[in-house]
């Protein structure tokens, strides 16, 4: 049983995934020091699990400072909010996406038979929850897709979207596959935050 709070949140009506959204969440003036953070301290996009596909991941990362005061009091808030443990959250990251760039159907999980498994969980566990907030509206393009449910979440700044990866007994939840639409106009900014299920700082 999850003890996510999410108040003031719509549920959204999916029997196969645990999933909220909250518009606002973020003022427009915090999603703009953010996005000046992202494009200070961008790099390409790494991937955990793959095929090796190119162009797979074509967007830009930054590892948002975790002594900035901003970040440190965005991360607790997300925690706050969802009802989690601030500890258990992964460096919070930004995203940007330029024209032309996207992030094709994937899920945020680990893949318990993927080659990295061990790497990625023996210290904090599986990925729990995905809390993302976009940042801004880019001119066309950039939505995020869940395959599974045929749903299309538009970018609007500040909005948060958050989803559970896990299902009930704790397995990983295939109906969690998403997709980040390929940016048609403008630059698309996002920043997720990952729980897992044990403390990420030890």
């Amino acid at each position: 049983m999850s003890t996510a709070r999410f108040a003031g949140a719509q549920r959204l009506p999916f029997r196969d995934v645990e999933m909220f959204q909250r518009r606002g969440f973020m003022t427009p003036d915090e999603c703009a020091a953010i996005v000046a953070m992202i494009d200070q301290r961008r790099r390409p996009s790494g991937l955990a699990d793959h095929d090796g596909s190119p162009g797979y991941r074509t967007s830009e990362t930054c590892d948002l400072d975790g002594d900035d005061a901003l970040v440190i009091a965005l991360t607790r808030r997300l925690a706050d909010y969802a009802g989690l443990d601030v500890a258990h959250c992964e460096p919070v990251q930004g995203q940007r996406y330029a024209v032309g760039q996207e992030f094709k159907a994937h899920t945020d999980y680990f893949e318990p038979a993927g080659l990295g498994y061990i790497e990625h969980c023996g210290t904090a566990g599986q990925r729990t929850w995905t809390l993302m907030v976009y940042l801004n509206e880019p001119g066309a393009g950039g939505a995020t897709r869940f395959k599974q449910q045929n749903k299309l979440f538009q970018p609007e700044t500040g909005k948060l979207l958050a989803w559970n990866n896990l299902l009930p007994d704790g397995r990983p939840n295939y109906a969690t596959l998403h997709q980040g639409m390929p940016v048609r106009a403008g630059t698309k900014y996002i920043i997720t935050a990952w729980f897992r299920e044990l403390p990420w700082r030890v």
